[in-house]
Formats: C-alpha cells, sequence, structure tokens
C-alpha cells in the first residue's frame, strides 16, 4: 500500500512544527515500506495545489494529511473537512482567509474516509490520548483536508483519505513529547496499512 503522508512549516510564532518533525522523521526510518511524504507549506493556495498535484503525481493508495493544534492534549482523528476558509489568522503569505469558499459548488463537507474508529481503538492500546474530532478547524490543515478529499473525489479515486491534528511538542500539558507523536503517527500507518 502506497501511503502519502503530509504535514506543514511553521507558522505564527511556531519555530517548529511537530507535523513537519514527525513526517521528516518518518522518511528516514519508513516505518511502512511504500511511504511517500511531503512537507506542505503553510500557505491556502499553494499548500492545496501541492496537495493536488502529490495525489495526481503519487497516485497513493491512501492519504494522511498532519496538522498542529496547539491547544489539544491529544491526538485528534478529524471526521469532518469543511467547505469554508475562516480564520483571522494570516497564512505564511500574509493572507487572511475570511469566509471564503474553498471550492464554489463543492461540497459544504467531506467526511474522513480513514479507519479512524480501528485508529483510536489501537492508539488507546498503546496508552495514547486520543479523541474523534468534528473540527478541523477553519485555517490551513482543513483547506488541504478538504482539497484532498475534493480532489480525490473529483478524479474518481475511492480510497483512504483524512487528517490527524497533534498536539505541540512538550513534556507538559496540554502537548505530548515528540517520541509519542511519533509512535502516534506509526500506529496509524501500520493500522492503515493493516486494513488494505
Amino acid at each position: 500500500m502506497k501511503i502519502l503522508l503530509t504535514g506543514f512549516t511553521p507558522f505564527g510564532g511556531l519555530t517548529r512544527n511537530p507535523s513537519q518533525q514527525i513526517v521528516e522523521h518518518l522518511a528516514r526510518v519508513k516505518p511502512v515500506s511504500d511511504l511517500v511524504t511531503a512537507v506542505l507549506p503553510t500557505e491556502y493556495e499553494r499548500a492545496g495545489e501541492r496537495i493536488r498535484a502529490l495525489i495526481r503525481d503519487v497516485e497513493p493508495d491512501a492519504v494522511i494529511c498532519l496538522g498542529v493544534a496547539q491547544k489539544r492534549a491529544a491526538i485528534n482523528l478529524e471526521r469532518i473537512a469543511l467547505n469554508l476558509n475562516d480564520s483571522p489568522a494570516s497564512d505564511n503569505a500574509g493572507v487572511v482567509a475570511e469566509k471564503r469558499c474553498i471550492e464554489s459548488g463543492g461540497l459544504p463537507t467531506y467526511q474522513s474516509t480513514l479507519p479512524l474508529t480501528k485508529m483510536a481503538n489501537a492508539l488507546r492500546q498503546h496508552d495514547i490520548p486520543v479523541q474523534l474530532s468534528d473540527d478541523a478547524g477553519k485555517y490551513v490543515c482543513n483547506h488541504v483536508f478538504y482539497v484532498a478529499r475534493h480532489a480525490l473525489e473529483q478524479a474518481g479515486r475511492v480510497i483512504p483519505c483524512g487528517f490527524i491534528h497533534v498536539p505541540a511538542v512538550t513534556d507538559d500539558e496540554p502537548g505530548l513529547p515528540l517520541a509519542t507523536l511519533i509512535q502516534a503517527v506509526k500506529i496509524c500507518l501500520d493500522t492503515l496499512a493493516e486494513t488494505d
């Protein structure tokens, strides 16, 4: 199974983005045999273009996009992508997108097609805090989640695709150590590969 795994560059006040750190680590150790990794720019337009190009060129069997949600204390398996950019925060290109539709005429929402329940159960078995979430935000993370699902739908490709938010890297709450975040994503990759 060829899995496409993406993360993001730092943004806002972050000097490091744990999603990028996880992706770069897993690119080196290759926990599954056919893993393709990429770090997306934290910019609406460029990130959307990049995920579309990756899906087209890589032709993956599954897509997992990672992002950081700094105030959350658990791995968040996102269930819903909204057709909406709506954040007062600017992206790394200085764009503020408030109340903007991502795809004109597109569906209002897309559901994750990852095996979220299996992933959550596997994480709990390893005592890693996890939540199923209906709020992927309305910033670049949600944008990429929506664009990835839309691109696959437009191409007629029915494959697992979704988004996982990780908390900030810290030994204190809220947050988790980087080693735990890496372990969590490896577990999700393994679970996905097993359901092939």
